[in-house]
């Protein structure tokens, strides 16, 4: 997937939903994604994703990875280990766009939390004894003595949704095995029932599903990476994608 596709989805899409590309701006808001890969006996990958419910507004049946925007809240959450400081030094990069060092933190919290909900799956580590309340939104890892974690994720992706669109979103994608998985809830789904289908495919097989161009333009760059790459080290190269000159520019972190 190449920045030129890219800016000519975009400039379609813009046309369909009638938008002023003069217009100003909107600021775009926080997001994250968690990608979780299950390395298989034959040595295969899956990852797993969900289509968006046909009631939402945004993306309507796109199969997506879970996640969501970042909440206020999401600082205030404690996590039993931090990020490895090569994630954490390339999350700081362009740090204009974050406010604090809980911020950077919040972007974790924030796709762990909506791994939660859409997809049902905890991602953290189980902690002995009594330990205090994880915080806002975690109640459920509270009652698991679960705790987020940190260190095993991996940041594989940004890209911020160019201006004239109705939303904006500054989205870091990170990814994680799915050995890092705690708990799973029986159900099969997250508590906000907001991806269906939710399925673990082969990631050749998950390019051929109606993506957002950039979640292809992103799994494309991941697979990659993987060939060269198969255990995701923490300070690999990082594809950023943004809006510069009337089109979409990339660059590595």
């Amino acid at each position: 997937m190449s920045t030129e596709d890219l800016t000519k989805e975009v400039k379609v899409e813009r046309a369909e939903e009638n938008n002023d590309p003069s217009a100003q701006p909107l600021r775009p808001k926080d997001a994250s994604t968690l990608l979780i890969l299950d390395r298989k006996e034959d040595g295969s990958l899956h990852l797993l994703m969900g289509k968006r419910h046909m009631a939402h507004k945004f993306m309507p049946g796109k199969f997506v990875f879970p996640g969501g925007r970042v909440d206020s809240e999401d600082s205030r959450v404690k996590y039993v280990r931090d990020y490895h400081p090569d994630v954490l030094a390339k999350l700081n990069y362009d740090k204009k766009q974050i406010k604090t060092e809980s911020r950077l933190r919040a972007l974790a919290i924030a796709a762990i939390r909506e791994t939660y909900e859409e997809a049902g799956l905890f991602v953290g580590t189980k902690t002995e004894g009594n330990s205090e309340p994880v915080g806002p939104g975690f109640e459920a890892f509270d009652e698991l003595g679960i705790q987020p974690d940190l260190e095993p994720l991996r940041f594989v992706a940004r890209a911020i949704t160019p201006p004239g669109r109705t939303r904006r979103f500054d989205a870091r994608f990170f990814a994680v095995w799915a050995d890092q998985i705690a708990h799973k809830l029986e159900t099969g789904i997250g508590p906000t029932e907001e991806l269906e289908e939710l399925q673990w495919l082969p990631i050749e097989q998950c390019k051929e599903l109606d993506l957002p161009r950039i979640t292809l333009a992103v799994l494309t760059d991941l697979e990659n990476r993987l060939a060269k790459d198969p255990e995701l080290s923490p300070n690999g190269p990082v594809p950023y994608y943004y809006w510069k000159n009337d089109g979409f520019a990339r660059e590595e972190i």
